[in-house]
């Protein structure tokens, strides 16, 4: 399987600008694009859930998160019990959503399991 490409937001190496609050706006056009995702009640963070086959395909789901989630050091929130996965993603220092979770969250997306 070919690895996911890196998120957008890399360029030579270097992060642009990622760390700012989405607007209404921006939010909204980005989660236009993410039907999976919902907001989180509460909180400017949003979140999916995934099930898979068995807990080692949960886990190797996880561990492609992981790395791809340390290169861009920005970490998610997660629960795993055997075959399924909670993700949630916000930016803690923006308070809310930002970029990086829209990018990570289309990382997420492509390595998902396709139903």
């Amino acid at each position: 399987m070919k690895a996911p490409s890196r998120p957008t937001f890399w360029a030579k190496g270097k992060r642009r600008n990622s760390m700012a609050k989405l607007t209404d706006d921006e939010r909204a056009e980005a989660l236009a694009g993410l039907p999976d995702w919902r907001m989180v009640e509460g909180r400017d963070a949003i979140t999916r859930a995934f099930r898979f086959p068995d807990f080692n395909a949960a886990f190797g789901f996880m561990t492609r998160i992981a790395l791809m989630a340390e290169k861009m050091d920005h970490h998610p929130e997660w629960f795993n019990v055997y075959n399924r996965v909670e993700i949630t993603l916000a930016t803690h220092d923006v308070g809310g959503l930002s970029r990086r979770d829209i990018e990570l969250a289309r990382f997420i997306d492509r390595c998902a399991p396709k139903n």
